[in-house]
């Protein structure tokens, strides 16, 4: 721990004169300088918290799940910070400033999934789980394979989401500082790496914690100040926007971002299953003791996140209102520093270069500490699903698995970087949308049969899930967006951005039918566990494991012999 610590010390102080050299040899034009002020004090005061969790990170329990010893209150505090990310910010801000009420979908659709996590999923997935999702799928399966799909579903919604973060985060920085969008990006890469290398969750949840209550004062600050403008009068405020508007009349109605209505039922779709499906957000039910504070750290969420969307609506609209035509803010009919600053703009008209050095501070910590889970998510698929899971059978040498957890935190910091350059001008809520989709199609399908239905084998979870993945993943690449934008093709292959309502099924049916045709003794012996799994994630223990092992010994001999072999 002391050479960790030493580690960490050498590379923040290598990190700062960095930041400053580039700043110094990249930035351009006028300088705020109360915003970059503000944004070093945060800097500096997140590195803290990690050198402080450096200190306290001592095992695989610590650095996965913080030691499991969390509050509900304070787990659904950090929830909140992890899910209140760039695309909530800015990207649904600048949604609703360039789409109107199309943007709204994303605010509904972020926000909907979480009764599904809270009635359905909170206390059983608490008790079947240790640190991953796949130790839940895993529980009543052959542990091999569906550790291998968890890992490649997993990488594939972390690399999504690890886009728009860093799009959010290079674009932030290339407006406060001036700095080439490359440079940006790569401080935001390098910063990331450092926060999950030595902190781990322990240091992530607490800058989640510290981010959330200060991003949502920072959004009821710019809410009220531009409903005091608006006289209270939401109908002013949507008034003022058609006037201010180029698009006019037209963001009231929807259409404007969603023509085909197929691929905006199929976003909402994908918004309000892939909640429940996302590995970083999911781990989180691991970090406190019991099911009883998971479901308090989902209510707690729940009631966080819906305020949160709710000043989406307004800020989204005052954008449009005080931001669009702004001489200081446009430049010709485009935005400075894209449609993705709208809501920072906005908090320079609210209030000035104090409140704008605030809320770019603010928000450069969500981008951050929400950079940091999604690579502890991704590092712990490598680590503890392939190699502890996989490679070693359930007995790792806890310092190889961390070790390896580290090298992979390395590897996606430079991934997401290349990742970030590529997807320069993408809206970040959009591209946000698409890795939901992946978790509505390859993870919630599986965790929700595994937790309810009796007959779900693991040929079918294999099939299903890859089917599922699949599926999600071709769709999106073939999609106008990727292929066409992206890729530069002119235009996609499929018509819809949107797989879910498409891919969900394929999964569920996959997996149903697959699951269904399984006469084997492995798939009756994995039926009969389903009991014991129920009892399980009830009241929790380790006991019932251990029941489960007595059984199968008992009445399926050929399930344990074909296992152990």
């Amino acid at each position: 721990m002391k050479r960790l610590n030493k580690h960490f010390t050498a590379a923040s102080i290598l990190l700062l004169p960095f930041m400053t050299s580039a700043f110094a040899q990249h930035a351009q034009g006028e300088k705020n300088w109360t915003a970059i002020i503000m944004f070093f004090v945060f800097v500096i005061a997140t590195l803290y918290i990690t050198f402080w969790a450096a200190n306290k990170t001592k095992s695989a329990s610590d650095f996965y799940t913080a030691g499991g010893g969390l509050s509900g209150f304070q787990n659904g505090l950090a929830i909140a910070g992890d899910y209140l990310s760039s695309a909530s910010f800015l990207g649904i801000s600048a949604m609703v400033f360039t789409s109107g009420y199309d943007g709204l979908i994303y605010s509904f659709g972020f926000f909907i999934g979480w009764p599904v996590i809270l009635f359905l999923m909170a206390e059983r997935f608490r008790n079947l789980g240790r640190f991953t999702f796949a130790d839940v799928t895993a529980y009543r399966l052959k542990q091999i394979p569906i550790r291998i799909l968890a890992a490649f579903s997993t990488m594939a919604i972390v690399l999504l989401y690890l886009i728009a973060q860093m799009v959010g985060a290079g674009k932030l920085i290339e407006l406060l500082f001036g700095l080439n969008y490359g440079i940006a990006v790569m401080i935001v890469g390098v910063l990331m790496v450092m926060y999950v290398l030595f902190g781990g969750m322990l240091a992530t949840t607490w800058v989640q914690m510290i981010k959330a209550v200060l991003i949502l004062f920072g959004a009821t600050l710019m809410s009220v100040v531009v409903l005091v403008w608006s006289g209270f009068d939401l109908g002013t405020l949507f008034a003022n926007a058609v006037e201010k508007s180029p698009k006019g009349l037209a963001i009231m109605k929807p259409g404007l971002q969603f023509p085909n209505p197929i691929d905006a039922i199929s976003l909402g779709v994908g918004l309000m299953f892939g909640t429940a499906g996302l590995p970083h957000i999911l781990m989180r039910f691991f970090t406190v003791k019991d099911a009883k504070e998971a479901r308090k750290s989902v209510l707690y969420a729940t009631t966080f996140i819906g305020y949160f969307y709710l000043l989406m609506f307004i800020i989204g609209f005052g954008a449009i209102v005080y931001v669009m035509g702004v001489p200081e803010y446009m430049s010709g009919n485009a935005l400075i520093g894209g449609n993705n600053m709208a809501a920072i703009h906005l908090a320079h008209a609210v209030g000035g270069n104090l409140f704008l050095g605030f809320m770019s501070a603010v928000t450069f910590a969500t981008l951050v500490a929400v950079v940091a889970g999604l690579t502890l998510s991704g590092a712990s698929a490598i680590s503890h699903d392939i190699y502890a899971n996989v490679i070693m059978k359930g007995k790792p040498v806890m310092k190889t698995e961390l070790k390896i957890s580290r090298y992979t935190t390395i590897a996606l910091g430079i991934i997401a970087i290349l990742l970030g350059i590529m997807f320069e001008n993408q809206n970040v809520a959009f591209v946000v949308g698409l890795a939901f989709s992946i978790g509505a199609s390859a993870n919630f399908p599986l965790l929700f049969l595994s937790m309810y239905w009796k007959k779900l084998s693991t040929r079918g979870a294999v099939a299903g899930g890859a089917a599922g993945l699949a599926s999600a993943v071709i769709m999106i690449v073939l999609g106008p967006e990727v292929w066409g934008n992206v890729l530069g093709n002119g235009e996609g292959i499929l018509p819809y951005n949107n797989p879910a309502l498409f891919s969900i099924p394929i999964a569920f049916i996959v997996t149903m039918v697959v699951s269904l045709m399984d006469n084997s003794a492995e798939a009756k012996a994995e039926q009969a566990v389903f009991s014991a799994q129920y009892v399980r994630s009830q009241v929790g223990g380790e006991g019932i494991a251990e029941a489960i092992q007595q059984y199968r010994q008992v009445n399926h001999p050929e399930f344990m012999e074909k296992k152990n072999s």
